[in-house]
């Protein structure tokens, strides 16, 4: 698989069963830690943890979710079309009972955003000077946290700090929060207020560096315009 070119649809079995994918370079990085690492693994509460998932992408955290907890219940978001599509083949395909799976990018309200589509894991709601951006539909994450929240996932590449101020007094409905931080190179950082955000709604962190630069003072580096991406893992009590 790593010899294939970057981008080539292909099928492969390394989840057990034949798995449809988009990408071979993210998909390893995926696999790796969804099920190799299982970053995503909880202590649940319940048989039947609720689960959002923001950032779908082909569906590989949502047959995770579904083999380490059988019972769960999920939503999955995912905002490209050409992605969705093989996320609902991939849920299909696996028989994954109790997912629903949403064709929307996350946001602070149900509009219409600008998206550019990177063609993997970092498509992205449009940033001004992106180029050959579609349209896509949002809906409100504060809409679906009416409910305890056993794990919410935000993968989404853009605007996850605004989305979580948003939803800032219902916070206490959720019990593990991950989410993918991405400080854009040309933007003020959002980190502080993520951070702060997350601690104040009881949240414990663990932090982990994505494209960590070697010498940040000299160079750093630069994916989708962002210098700085950080995994961060929010919990209220120590597993």
């Amino acid at each position: 698989m790593e010899r294939l070119p970057r981008y080539t649809p292909t099928v492969t079995t390394l989840p057990g069963r034949p798995f449809e994918i988009v990408d071979n370079l993210s998909f390893l990085e995926m696999f790796e830690e969804i099920w190799e690492r299982e970053a995503y693994r909880f202590p649940a509460g319940t048989d039947s943890p609720f689960i959002l998932d923001g950032g779908a992408n082909v569906g590989l955290s949502v047959a995770f979710f579904k083999k380490a907890y059988p019972a769960c219940e999920v939503i999955a978001f995912e905002p490209d079309a050409r992605i969705f599509a093989v996320l609902e083949r991939n849920v299909k395909a696996w028989g994954l009972q109790g997912v629903s799976l949403v064709p929307r990018a996350l946001w602070t309200e149900a509009t219409i955003l600008p998206f550019l589509a990177e063609g993997s894991d970092a498509g992205r709601v449009a940033r001004p000077g992106d180029a050959a951006a579609r349209q896509v539909t949002s809906v409100r994450l504060r809409d679906y946290l009416d409910r305890k929240v056993d794990l919410l996932k935000l993968d989404i590449e853009e605007g996850e700090t605004e989305i979580l101020e948003d939803c800032r007094d219902r916070l206490a409905q959720v019990d593990h929060v991950f989410v993918e931080y991405h400080g854009a190179a040309d933007r003020p950082q959002g980190l502080p207020r993520l951070v702060s955000l997350l601690s104040e709604a009881g949240f414990r962190l663990n932090l982990h560096a994505g494209n960590d630069s070697r010498q940040p003072f000299v160079a750093r580096k630069i994916n989708m315009g962002n210098d700085l991406q950080l995994a961060i893992f929010a919990f209220r009590k120590w597993g």
